[in-house]
Order: C-alpha cells, then structure tokens, then sequence
C-alpha cells in the first residue's frame, strides 16, 4: 500500500466478466469513473459527495461523471464545483464562471474560476469527500491541476475526504521537461513546484502533492485515489482507446496537449501568434512580419529531431475583418517520441530575435504572464541578454532529472 494515498485494491482485480454494472466500449484503459462504476461505487456508498469535474468527466462510453454519480445507488450528489470553461463547458477560456444551477440535474454549482477560486468553508457545508474527476493534459500551466490542489487544501482544512477519478497524462508518463516552478512565480497557471511537462497522471500528482507538503501550511488531506486499469506510462493518449473530449475549445484532439507544450509559453508574448483563432490552435507560428518561407528554411535548417516546419499563410479569425493575414509555419510532429516539445517555442523566438530584430519580443504588459507560466523570469532575462538558445534550454530543463527521481515513490503504473 503506497504511503500517499490507499489503492482500491478490490478495484483493480475486476476481470472482463467481473461485476460491471454498465455496457462499456471494449478499450485498453479504464479510467478512474468505469472503475468506481464496476466496482458499485464502493468508496461514495452512503456519503454526501461534492463534484468537481467539468465535459471531460466522462464514462468509456461518454456518460458524465456528473448524470452517473447523480443516479448512482447508495451515493448522494449533493453539490458540483464549476472549474475553468464550466462545469458543462459553456464558458470561454478565461471568462468567469457564475454560481448557477446544473439543468439537467438541479443541483447547485460553485465556481472554482471566478473571485473564488478555492472552496470555501459554505460550499463544502454538509459535504463528506470531494471527488475530483477532470481530463488534464500533462502541463503545469493548465489550470485544472490549480484547481485540484486548492481544492485538496480546503478538503484538509475542512476534514473533508478527497478522492481522485484518475486519467491518463495524454503526453505520457515518461515526459519530463522544464524546470520545476521556482515558487516566487507561483500563481494560478503554476501552482506547484514541478517541472512545466511533469509525467504524472493527476491521481499521481494528488499523492506527490498531498505527502511533499505542497498545500498551504503543509497540511494533508485524507486521499483517496481511484486508479485506472491498463494504463502503461509509454502510452499517448491515442493508445488508450479512450474518446477525446475537448478539454478546452481550444484543445479540440488529443495532439493538441503536444502543440500547447510546444507554443502555448510563446503564445502568452502575444508578438508571435500561435494559431489560436485560427482552425489549427498552437500548431503554428506566425505574425503579419513574418516571410514564411524564410522563417521555415531557416528553423529547417537547425535539424531539429522529430519536427518539420511548413510555410503557410494564415488569417486569425480576429483579424477578419482588417484584411491583415500572418505568415509563419505549421509545426508538423514526425516522431512524438524524441521531439522536445517546449524547446520548440525557445528555437521560434530565437530565430524571430535574428531574423526581425526590430521586433522585440518583451516589453510589454505581457513579460509578467510569460514569466509565470515559464516559472521563472530567467528565460526572459537571459533572451535579453542575448544568451544562445542553447543555454536557453540547459537552464529550461535543468533540475528536471531530479524531480524525475522524485517523484518515483507516487507513481502508481508501472
């Protein structure tokens, strides 16, 4: 039995013919719901539970978490906690999301994204175990990981029991790269002193969490982690055989999670778009000043493993209307396995400093969100400085080989 959280041991013995109570799709990996679902939702039976999922919360067979915990025997649903986009996804990325009621089962909704972004004491009133079940992508800026520790917090504080739905980290769970957070940059797109890609599904980042004293004040929740069944480290998300729901409108497949890895620090500068907007989000690299065949000849010719660069031209959707189109690249992936994802934004920006001098890449009030979401002010600093790309990138994976060996004692596959 692992130290950071109890495994449901009973859970993971369930067989093909086991005691499934539901008709699911025959697939290589089930994850934290179908599990808890064939099992009889043991571990909620005569509790009142609070929800905090949102679309991706989801069955095998695409059930929500929300319908199947609310018709569930023996279990009471009681409350639902709305993160980033909503609980049934209806808000835009970044918008407020209101305190409401969910429609279809009349239950009341609590936002988690909005002036409050962690459970206060009344949301949780009369609430026995939270239960977190949300499709993440493996990247440290992605707010629904935020969401979880600050919920895990108030479940310690609150004596209240939290229990983790797991999911598979889509970029794998061998990933690692970027340094981890240095914690004078903490904020709500880097909450927790790990790497940007971390290699950890969110029931193993719950337990790494929960026992290195990462919550305020070094406070433990009693955790409770409901494991897939299937799931091998190696595996992309494609290999799962599970359905992809978009875990945001802006991560519409599941290679997305790669292209966000690859562009989403870059695109935070806003001086180089990244192809949000337009029908390729952050599988591009673009602006007005950009001679696309230029700029593709010349990150070409750094032979970096695993990418190609297309020269394309695009229009932003928000850019319809004033008749300016970008030039850039599309990034197309050729092999997954040995492509340094988050490096490739550093090797873009590297060139657009070359390349279009005249185009500065910092000073404005965006400097401060690229740092939080790199996690430190140094790459900035050291792209001011004039420093090579590839001290750039020593700094931005230093420390990383550590936190693998880290984190080894929560990883719960393999």
């Amino acid at each position: 039995m692992r130290p950071v959280c109890r495994l449901i041991a009973a859970l993971l013995c369930l067989n093909a013919g086991g005691c499934a109570s539901a008709q699911v799709p025959r697939t290589a990996v089930r994850t934290g719901i179908d599990v808890l679902e064939a099992g009889g939702f043991r571990t909620l039976a005569g509790k009142r539970v609070g929800l905090i999922t949102n679309p991706t919360g989801v069955t095998a067979d695409l059930r929500s978490t929300v319908d199947v915990l609310h018709k569930a025997p023996g279990v009471r649903l009681a409350a639902l906690y709305g993160p980033e986009h909503g609980i049934r996804g209806d808000i835009h990325a970044g918008d407020h999301v209101a305190d409401s009621t969910d429609a279809p089962t009349g239950l009341p909704v609590h936002s988690l994204y909005g002036p409050t972004r962690k459970p206060t004491p009344a949301m949780l009133e009369g609430i026995d175990v939270l239960v977190f079940d949300i499709q993440d992508i493996g990247a440290r800026s992605y707010t629904f990981i935020s969401t979880m520790a600050l919920a895990m917090e108030a479940a310690a504080e609150q004596g209240i029991a939290f229990v983790v739905l797991d999911r598979p980290n889509p970029l794998t769970g061998q990933r690692i790269e970027g340094s981890p957070l240095d914690l004078k940059f903490k904020s709500f797109v880097g909450h927790l002193p790990i790497p940007y890609l971390h290699g950890l599904t969110v029931g193993e980042l719950a337990g790494m969490t929960n026992a290195s004293g990462w919550l305020a004040g070094g406070a433990r929740c009693d955790l409770t982690v409901v494991p897939m069944r299937g799931w091998k480290r190696r595996m992309w998300f494609d290999q799962t055989g599970l359905p992809w729901v978009p875990t945001s409108p802006h991560i519409p497949r599941a290679d997305t999670a790669m292209f966000y890895a690859a562009t989403g620090i870059m695109g935070e500068l806003q001086v180089v778009g990244e192809g949000v907007g337009y029908t390729l989000p952050f599988e591009l690299a673009g602006a007005a000043f950009i001679d696309p065949f230029a700029f593709a000849a010349e990150l070409n010719g750094r032979r970096l493993p695993g990418v190609i660069f297309r020269p394309l031209f695009y229009r932003p959707y928000y850019l319809r209307d004033v008749g300016t189109r970008y030039g850039g690249v599309q990034l197309h992936i050729t092999d997954r396995d040995r492509v340094d994802l988050t490096g490739l934004q550093f090797q873009v920006m590297d060139v657009v400093r070359r390349m279009y001098p005249d185009r500065p890449l910092f000073g404005t009030r965006r400097d401060d969100m690229f740092d939080k979401v790199c996690g430190t002010d140094r790459i900035r600093r050291m792209f001011l400085e004039g420093k090579s790309v590839s001290e750039i990138l020593a700094l931005w994976h230093a420390g990383r080989e550590a936190f693998r060996q880290a984190r080894r004692p929560y990883l719960l596959y393999d």
